[in-house]
């Protein structure tokens, strides 16, 4: 394992923007401390509209649910109607109506954050979900568990991550598709590079989508 040339430019927009990322993570972990059951929802249900779209749509698409009720009340074609702006808008409205059944009550309340409260270890949380929740694999579970702060022993391989990661020498080459043997395999490899380098996982993903996207989103 070892620092290569590109890693040191990586490392000084670190050192130029840490704030801004450990302020991004802070309010990542404040969603999770202040939420209640439907906040921790509206995280979830938009991990579920993110693949193949921009994440910017999906956040607008959902909180626009949210807004009208649908999210939690609405049909799904009722909410395909919203999701315009995302890819595979037909499968993505049953996948949140799948989703919110899971996560209701035999009351009718939704137990989103109650339910993942019960999970001790986050690797756990996670195989759960992979398990158990349409259109949500490891990426997308892992982008829910990160943006409730939970992202600290976890990774997010989306194609820009794993650009980065070919560019840093973690890995040898992009993977045409990720089984969940090689996405664990992969991030196993991430987890070890963070430790060499000093960074957090969570940290080191915002840093490497702000490189491609320049900005720390979601």
């Amino acid at each position: 394992m070892k620092k290569n040339e590109y890693f040191y430019e990586v490392e000084k927009k670190y050192l130029e923007i840490k704030e801004d990322i450990e302020k991004r993570l802070k309010e990542f972990k404040s969603v999770w401390d202040n939420g209640n059951n439907r906040d921790i929802h509206v995280e979830m249900s938009f991990c579920i509209l993110t693949p193949q779209s921009k994440a910017v749509n999906a956040w607008q698409a959902i909180t626009t649910l949210r807004d009208n009720g649908l999210l939690f009340n609405g049909s799904a074609e009722e909410i395909v109607e919203y999701l315009n702006i995302v890819r595979f808008k037909n499968n993505k409205s049953k996948y949140l109506v799948e989703l919110r059944e899971k996560m209701t009550d035999s009351t009718g309340e939704i137990i989103t954050k109650d339910f993942f409260s019960s999970f001790e270890e986050i690797s756990k949380a996670r195989e759960w979900i992979v398990k158990n929740v349409k259109g949500m694999a490891y990426k997308e579970a892992s982008h829910f568990l990160r943006n409730v702060g939970f992202g600290k022993e976890i990774a997010i391989l989306d194609r820009h991550i794993l650009k980065n990661l070919v560019r840093l020498e973690v890995i040898d080459e992009v993977p045409k598709s990720i089984t969940p043997k090689l996405y664990l395999e992969i991030e196993r490899k991430m987890k070890d590079y963070c430790k060499f380098v000093n960074i957090s996982m969570d940290s080191l993903d915002l840093l490497l989508w702000y490189l491609e996207a320049g900005e720390i989103f979601k």
